[in-house]
């Protein structure tokens, strides 16, 4: 057996597990740990980030980036609390995260020490796994299990560690068992269920199919299955990229990240084919819709709506077995229709984008970020109204790939992100899309991304407005009370930090400041950018309700939500007049 620091063969078990970077901020709780890692710098690399909540979220980021763990580490007391909000992240997410957090020396325990606090039962609710190691043995094995946990349950693992323990001489020498990252495990498919299900879409009028997370990695059984029988898709938010962005079939989303034609084709359906996802907002979908839920979780059958079907597969072996049964639909009306739809929703968007006259708008900000993106291209996203124009603008019709908080969603999680898909990332071109009001919570660990030469493009929508809340306070007719925010130069701070720091104000300025950004690629830069982009503010359309249709909506409710949003009924008939035209 070989002698070391119980911190250092922490470090090596890492290592085994083909970890090479983790985020915290030392203290004197976890010093020990630390230098754990120091001792194993050449293969595991400690990105000290300004706050641990950035770290958290980048680790959680890393999670749904890559599929591989990400650690962050904090010490007792503030440092635990801190990385609170972004391990609620990867929980609500489930996603493997692994927080080692620090404790006062044994020694100290429970004489009510400075900083020293009861952390097991903080982090019970967030962690699957949580333990606090008693002596210096364990902590090699605990951090192992810790690890085999979060996988085994794509959960939160915590591991408490009391300093003076970490720092003491063991015997490691290593474990043989296998470090599976993935555990093998799915469903037996029932090929009378596909057949039965190919029948039902075969006889449906206006069938759709709906793919959620589940779809990852399958992207061509979704498109072979949509084409073969002629549906238009819908995927979740988070599922965004499922199916090629650019594809006619895909309608994208419904909700407020949705749109227009997602919102459409989901309530002009009599047949809805859910697969893989256990979309919370099944239940307001119009009563009498057939509801056939494909999922390989048989606690999320039923879960948010009663289902005429359900069958219990994995997604990607029931679409490639759907696809086998050879049943095909033709190009019906409302199929023509839908495209029709979605040509016009892109039309209007690119509409928006061109005009500054009173203002930069958002959608010209992500038109250009659409046009300069890489097709490998990794983008973070935050949490707010730049998430609405996020997802229907950017492209993932290749080999794109974003994270966000999804279930938990909180504000900040874009530039931890972009930091972390970087470092997964280093030869991607990364992005991250914040509002001001998200930005500003993290803005300091741009030194981050300084200090690690990590030059993430970090683009910042100004509209000094809290505007998502801003939108729910609108339409539940309150004041717009305790929303706006004071403006500040986001490119002269991150100058001022080491950074490049660009602004835009208009269309002219934003095409300056990208094609600085193409240079600076093309020259090598090793610096984070930050594109200041001072936009209009004004509220985004909500596409969770979109009352268009003359046979459902009267007039008055027609033409208040067509003037709230300048949606013109010349360029964005409604689905029903489209199909009437086609006959």
């Amino acid at each position: 057996m070989t002698k070391m620091t119980a911190g250092r063969a922490l470090a090596k078990v890492l290592e085994n597990w083909d970890i090479d970077h983790l985020y915290g901020i030392t203290a004197d709780s976890i010093n020990n740990t630390v230098d754990g890692l120091y001792e194993e710098r050449e293969h595991l690399n400690y990105i000290q980030v300004r706050h641990e909540e950035v770290g958290a979220l980048a680790a959680a980021a890393d999670a749904k980036l890559t599929g591989k763990i990400g650690v962050s580490f904090g010490s007792a007391g503030p440092g635990a609390v801190h990385l609170l909000n972004g391990l609620y992240d990867a929980k609500m997410d489930h996603v493997p995260v692994l927080a080692l957090v620090g404790q006062s020396a044994t020694g100290i325990m429970n004489t009510n020490f400075f900083q020293e606090m009861n952390q097991d039962p903080m982090v019970a609710d967030v962690a699957q796994f949580h333990k606090q190691v008693t002596n210096a043995d364990q902590i090699p094995y605990v951090v192992d299990e810790a690890i085999r946990s979060a996988y085994a349950t794509r959960s939160v693992s915590v591991v408490i560690l009391p300093d003076d323990l970490s720092g003491q001489e063991i015997e490691f020498n290593g474990f043989k068992t296998t470090p599976f990252a993935t555990v093998p495990q799915k469903p037996t498919l029932d090929p009378v269920a596909v057949q039965a299900v190919a029948t039902q879409l075969a006889q449906a009028k206006r069938p759709i199919m709906w793919v959620g997370q589940g779809g990852r990695g399958q992207r061509d059984a979704v498109v072979q299955v949509a084409e073969q029988f002629n549906l238009p898709v819908l995927t979740t938010v988070p599922a965004t990229g499922v199916m090629p962005t650019d594809h006619p079939l895909l309608m994208g989303s419904r909700g407020r990240l949705g749109t227009k034609p997602g919102f459409e084709v989901s309530q002009a359906a009599d047949l809805v084919l859910f697969v893989g996802t256990n979309y919370p907002f099944a239940r307001f979908l119009p009563a009498g819709v057939k509801f056939i839920q494909v999922n390989n979780n048989l606690a999320d059958l039923g879960k948010q709506r009663d289902a005429d079907m359900t069958v219990l597969a994995d997604a990607g072996d029931f679409l490639q077995a759907l696809a086998a049964t050879k049943v095909t639909r033709p190009e019906t009306t409302f199929v023509k229709a839908a495209k029709q739809d979605k040509v016009n929703w892109n039309k209007w968007l690119a509409q928006l984008a061109a005009d500054d006259h009173d203002g930069l708008a958002a959608e010209g900000v992500i038109a250009a970020v659409k046009a300069a993106a890489t097709d490998d291209a990794v983008f973070g996203l935050d949490v707010g109204n730049n998430t609405e124009w996020s997802i229907r603008q950017l492209p993932f019709n290749q080999d794109q790939r974003f994270a966000m908080s999804a279930w938990y969603g909180t504000m900040g999680f874009g530039m931890p992100a972009g930091l972390a898909g970087k470092l997964s990332y280093p030869d991607k071109q990364v992005w991250s899309i914040s509002g001001d009001g998200g930005f500003a919570m993290v803005m300091p660990d741009i030194l981050t991304e300084v200090k690690y030469q990590l030059p993430v493009i970090n683009v910042v929508l100004e509209n000094q407005a809290l505007g998502f809340i801003g939108h729910e306070k609108l339409t539940a007719g309150q004041a717009p009370y305790g929303i706006d925010l004071v403006g500040a130069d986001w490119a002269g701070m991150a100058k001022n930090m080491g950074a490049i720091g660009l602004t835009a104000t208009n269309l002219s300025e934003l095409k300056t400041a990208m094609a600085k950004i193409a240079q600076l690629q093309a020259d090598g830069n090793q610096l984070p950018i930050v594109l200041d982009a001072k936009i209009k503010n004004v509220d985004p359309i909500d596409t969770s309700f979109v009352p268009v249709d003359p046979d459902q909506f009267d007039d008055k409710t027609i033409t208040a939500y067509r003037e709230q949003y300048a949606v013109d009924e010349t360029l964005q008939p409604a689905l029903s007049t489209l199909m009437k035209a086609i006959g």
